[in-house]
């Protein structure tokens, strides 16, 4: 299964803590935080990425000229040009208070919620699909984000992990929803002014996870998986409450 550059549509009232100002431009941005394309290669088309998003070249590259104006792209002249990726964005700690303070406790819960339903059904598939090469490849993903030196090198890393679970799971459909999912809490997760997660904590999680998946014991790939769910909800529940009296003073 190809792992897409991907089209990641938002939950009904979902905003994204980029910011752009510029919905496409946003969609883009999410992709590449979730490891999609990497810093240095290059972007589809304009007529692939247009097609892709559902939108007319036109629009497209007024997107792109506004991931230029904030140096995510740039865009190449010539033989073997193109637009390339040449830095991944994470938002700033007051963005992600912003962002934050928007979500009401409901809505993080609700995401908890859809995102354990989502993960275990990939983590027991997973256990029955995984193959050699697939176990390989998920302990190579895990290690990464061990070794990653920034919040959105992080982010990208931890994401590509989850990415390359669904894909053992073999379900395209669970794939996109976890690519959506994880372009709603990602920068959440990993902010200082949010949840805050550990590179080694994270690692430690995702491990244990291969290593269920490994045994093919799906029951404790599922308590993984829906354990590091539940401490991420737990520590954003706890910073939103914290924001919220802080507010009220």
């Amino acid at each position: 299964m190809r792992k897409p550059f991907s089209f990641v549509p938002a939950a009904p009232g979902h905003r994204d803590p980029f910011g752009y100002g510029d919905v496409l431009a946003d969609q883009i941005v999410s992709a590449i935080s979730l490891g999609s394309i990497s810093v240095g290669e290059r972007l589809p088309s304009e007529i692939e990425l247009a097609a892709e998003f559902g939108v007319a070249v036109a629009t497209l590259r007024k997107s792109l000229a506004i991931l230029r104006e904030h140096g995510i792209v740039e865009t190449r002249r010539g033989r073997g040009g193109g637009t390339f990726v040449v830095s991944v964005p994470f938002p700033s700690e007051d963005e992600i208070r912003t962002y934050l303070a928007r979500l009401t406790i409901v809505q993080i819960r609700d995401y908890g919620d859809e995102h354990m339903a989502i993960a275990t059904g990939i983590a027991r598939l997973a256990c029955q699909r995984s193959y050699e090469q697939s176990i390989i490849e998920l302990r190579h993903a895990a290690d990464r984000i061990l070794v990653a030196q920034t919040f959105a090198a992080c982010s990208s890393a931890d994401s590509r992990f989850h990415q390359q679970l669904a894909i053992t799971s073999q379900s395209p459909r669970l794939l996109r929803n976890e690519m959506r999912l994880q372009s709603e809490i990602l920068a959440l997760k990993w902010s200082p002014a949010a949840a805050a997660a550990s590179r080694e904590e994270t690692h430690k999680e995702c491990l244990e996870i291969v290593d269920a998946i490994e045994a093919r014991d799906a029951a404790r790939a599922e308590q993984a998986i829906a354990s590091s769910i539940k401490g991420t909800v737990y520590r954003l529940i706890d910073v939103k409450l914290t924001l919220d009296t802080i507010d009220q003073q």
